[in-house]
């Protein structure tokens, strides 16, 4: 082992302090494989390169290794913190990694309303609560995060009916001369139009928000004191205001099963492997109340189990559940608060609660054999777990199916079925308008997002489907035709462009003449395109595939499992080219350029705006705080549209 490495690498190993820190090792093209953390730097490094591991997965990645970055630190909890901040940033091929795109949502209440009401505008006296998604301003008040948007908007129509505070936007709230339905149906108090003082409107916020905290109690308590005092002063219309609020809040409180339980805050994490895969199921406590889960599912579990166990040969190596909890734990709440109590199926290393609790400034507790509520939490959080565990397994089980089954029916190479790649081209249009091309990416047996593209068509004859597939296809494919006229014939370099195992047309044989002619004038070999022509009657399930080489055309059947996976990937290239198409339409239409001329917003996020705002105009009367509160809008973003538009 110590042999096929280079010396300079060995010397860099040697000359390693036995002290606390990071290291990170390389291939030889640059790729990170592993990274890890030591109480002795020294010692760690050198098992590596010093053991045999020749036949396990710990050995295959040591073969890889062609460089070594280390970094020292002051302390273990340190070093861990590190060390999963560079996992979660750079994906290391070794390292279990838990993947997220999705930011938690939050419920916001704007500004801070004063305990005497008289802020410096209505919109400062009369705070809004909102669902909100991104960056915190200290300006407002946020409880959360919650695991999901449903809970943050199933919240908003609780406090509707107990403390009816405003949740319309501000400039709807500014321009209002008489009250809309929510006041109405009693969902609202009507501060737009002036029928609640500030006063008033302050303390239901202040309520609001104790209820929010799980001080409910307490704010049972002190509305019965309000309304008896107001009884006493025979007072009897606002004792009765009082009143209904408290029959709305015990209502409430009784729905929702607010437990008797002290803990307010509290995450319960459960861990399932089965199978290769993992499961960490995280349910959510916030104010005493129960929110909800979310399931999350890291990989390369197997790899970085082999590698752990390698590491901690000399001690008795944790579960592979355990490794998957810590490493959740640990990448987790790198972005995310931290509640005062967590409950965990499996043990904690101490060294990563007290990372945690010197990452938050105060003391957080895992607690691992929990009694009473605390278990029956834990043991819902177990059997979502397993469900969710259970569900993914049968997903990846039917996905892997329905690919070999098309490599099977296509006599496509069935080796390495991960590797096999579809690419699936559609053309959308409105009568000619706004013509865009859309391919869409299939391989590891599912669609890859990341990897879609859209195709702006141009300088063709509106509504020629012929003409926009030859275009889209010459764009798509000339740089393969030129990296294999590089390479001689033989397969490109990793890194540059190839062809598709199958190229998939949504059309019959014209677009698949068409699709021929471009691939024959690139030099690229015709018998992957496949063209996906609608059977009698247009009927689905009864698809016929097209084959560009002469091949006679293929009926796969109704209940053909790579029928199936043919139409899910002819269905979303559709679906892909329709919503380029119509983002491009309304651009044309109602002179939204200006929006998507500004970096950073793509077409989701114009449509979001559009959408909450009612059209352009609305966008640009809206202030930044307004914009800032739209899902997907950062407040950086928000100040670049406010300038843009003004």
């Amino acid at each position: 082992m110590v042999d096929e490495h280079p010396e300079e690498l060995l010397a860099q190993v040697a000359a390693l302090p036995p002290l606390p820190g990071v290291y990170r090792y390389f291939d030889a093209e640059g790729a990170l494989l592993y990274v890890g953390k030591a109480r002795n730097l020294k010692k760690r490094v050198s098992s590596y390169f010093t053991k045999q591991h020749a036949g396990t997965r710990t050995g295959h990645m040591v073969g890889k290794i062609a460089r070594l970055e280390t970094t020292v630190v002051r302390s273990e909890a340190e070093a861990l913190l590190l060390e999963n901040n560079l996992i979660k940033s750079q994906n290391p091929r070794y390292n279990i990694l838990f993947r997220d795109d999705k930011s938690y949502p939050f419920l916001k209440i704007t500004g801070v309303a004063a305990k005497d009401g008289q802020g410096e505008a209505p919109l400062q006296r009369f705070p809004r609560m909102a669902y909100y998604r991104g960056s915190i301003d200290k300006r407002h008040r946020y409880f959360g995060p919650y695991p999901s948007a449903w809970a943050v908007k199933e919240t908003i129509q609780l406090l509707q009916k107990v403390f009816r505070l405003r949740t319309c936007e501000d400039t709807v709230f500014a321009n209002r001369t008489r009250p809309c339905l929510l006041y109405q149906i009693k969902r609202c108090t009507g501060p737009c139009v002036g029928l609640i003082a500030p006063e008033a409107y302050a303390q239901d916020v202040a309520h609001a928000e104790a209820m929010l905290r799980g001080e409910t109690q307490a704010l049972l308590q002190e509305l019965e004191a309000r309304m008896m005092a107001h009884a006493e002063r025979l007072e009897f219309e606002l004792a009765a205001e009082l009143r209904n609020q408290i029959t709305a809040l015990a209502r409430v409180l009784h729905q929702q099963a607010v437990e008797t339980t002290s803990d307010k805050d509290v995450d319960i994490l459960a861990v399932r492997v089965q199978g290769g895969r993992a499961c960490v199921n995280l349910a959510m406590v916030r104010g005493g109340r129960h929110l909800g889960d979310r399931a999350y599912f890291p990989v390369h579990v197997d790899d970085a189990a082999a590698v752990y166990a390698t590491e901690n040969a000399a001690d008795a190596p944790p579960s592979v559940e355990q490794q998957v909890l810590e490493a959740f734990i640990a990448q987790h709440y790198i972005d995310v608060p931290v509640p005062s109590m967590l409950i965990a199926s499996e043990p904690v290393a101490p060294e990563l609660t007290q990372a945690l609790s010197e990452q938050v400034g105060q003391r957080v507790a895992v607690v691992h054999q929990p009694r009473g509520q605390r278990r029956a939490w834990l043991d819902m959080a177990r059997q979502n777990a397993e469900l969710q565990l259970a569900r993914l397994l049968a997903e990846e089980g039917s996905q892997q199916a329905r690919t070999r089954a098309l490599a099977e029916a296509l006599d496509l190479p069935q080796e390495d079925l991960d590797m096999l790649t579809i690419e699936c081209f559609d053309i959308s249009h409105t009568a000619g308008e706004a013509t865009q091309a859309s391919c869409v990416v299939f391989h590891h047996h599912k669609m890859q997002g990341s990897e879609y593209r859209r195709y702006k068509i141009e300088g063709i004859t509106g509504g020629d489907d012929y003409a926009a597939m030859r275009q889209v296809l010459q764009r798509r494919y000339s740089k393969v035709a030129e990296a294999q006229r590089e390479a001689g014939g033989a397969e490109p370099a990793a890194g540059q462009a190839r062809l598709p195992d199958l190229v998939l047309v949504d059309g019959g044989k014209g677009q698949v003449a068409m699709a021929r002619e471009v691939f024959m004038a690139l030099g690229l070999d015709v018998a992957r395109i496949v063209g996906v022509e609608k059977g009698e009657g247009r009927k689905v399930g009864l698809e016929e595939l097209v084959f560009a080489d002469g091949r006679e055309k293929v009926y796969l059947g109704r209940d053909s499992a790579a029928l199936m996976l043919v139409a899910q990937i002819r269905d979303e290239a559709h679906r892909f080219a329709i919503t380029g198409m119509r983002a491009a339409r309304a651009k044309v239409r109602v002179g939204g350029s200006r929006l998507e001329d500004i970096p950073g917003i793509g077409p989701k996020k114009r449509a979001r705006l559009l959408q909450r705002f009612g059209g352009v105009r609305g966008v640009q009367d809206a202030s930044v705080e307004d914009l800032a509160g739209v899902e997907g809008i950062s407040r950086e973003l928000a100040e670049e549209i406010y300038r843009a538009l003004r």
